[in-house]
């Protein structure tokens, strides 16, 4: 009896145990804004990158057209984006884009998937400009800005 009451005692410390070692297999190394590597853009403030990625401008600071890819909803990356560098919640940032779209003063960016995905998408296009998490990051694409 008195093992039971052990197992029982220690079985909800091991799954908290398991679940953080879960947590951290899954977090983010950082996020990593990339463009395509002809981009002449060698970086890019969090305040340009938010005008872009909010719709407010269509353009780099050179004045090249930039054309932003976003993730999926689902993606952690994406959570961390938004919150770090739109400095918006997830709700926030749809009521944002509801708002924009129903307003006629903007549509989102195009969502492409995940890292692999939007990594392959900027490197094809010479105008692209996304977000993955930093760990992802390849010779492909140029990174213009890492937050940790």
């Amino acid at each position: 009896m008195s093992e039971n009451y052990s197992l029982r005692s220690i079985v909800p410390g091991l799954l908290l145990l398991s679940g953080l070692m879960l947590f951290n297999a899954t977090a983010l190394a950082g996020v990593a804004v990339i463009v395509n590597p002809g981009n002449s853009e060698a970086s890019l403030g969090e305040k340009e990158i938010k005008k872009i990625f909010l719709g407010k401008s269509s353009k780099f600071p050179g004045g090249k057209p930039a054309a932003p890819v976003d993730q999926s909803e689902e993606s952690a990356v994406r959570t961390e984006f938004a919150k770090k560098v739109l400095k918006k919640s997830a709700s926030k940032l749809a009521a944002y884009w509801s708002k924009m779209i129903f307003s006629g003063k903007g549509v989102p960016p195009k969502k492409v998937g995940n890292d692999a995905d939007v990594i392959k998408h900027v490197a094809n296009n010479p105008n692209a400009i996304g977000y993955v998490d930093s760990g992802a990051v390849n010779d492909s694409v140029k990174v213009v800005l890492t937050i940790p």
